[in-house]
């Protein structure tokens, strides 16, 4: 799965995962986040914040979302 950056720099990794229905809510997001469920760039990620640029590559459950320039 690709995700386009459109108009924006970055895009956060908790705002990812609501943003593709991966998870039902923000605060889903930042718990499986911090229980280390998150892989980017093939290390766990624990920043719920984390800025996804051009790039990089998101692993969650079974979901590879790769981030690309619009």
């Amino acid at each position: 799965m690709e995700f386009e950056l459109i108009g924006h720099e970055y895009i956060q990794l908790n705002q990812l995962l609501k943003l593709l229905g991966l998870v039902d809510t923000g605060g889903e997001a930042n718990q499986r986040i911090v229980d280390g469920e998150v892989v980017v760039n093939n290390q766990v990620e624990y920043q719920k914040r984390k800025k996804l640029r051009t790039g990089d590559v998101v692993r969650f459950q079974r979901h590879v979302i790769t981030i690309r320039e619009a």
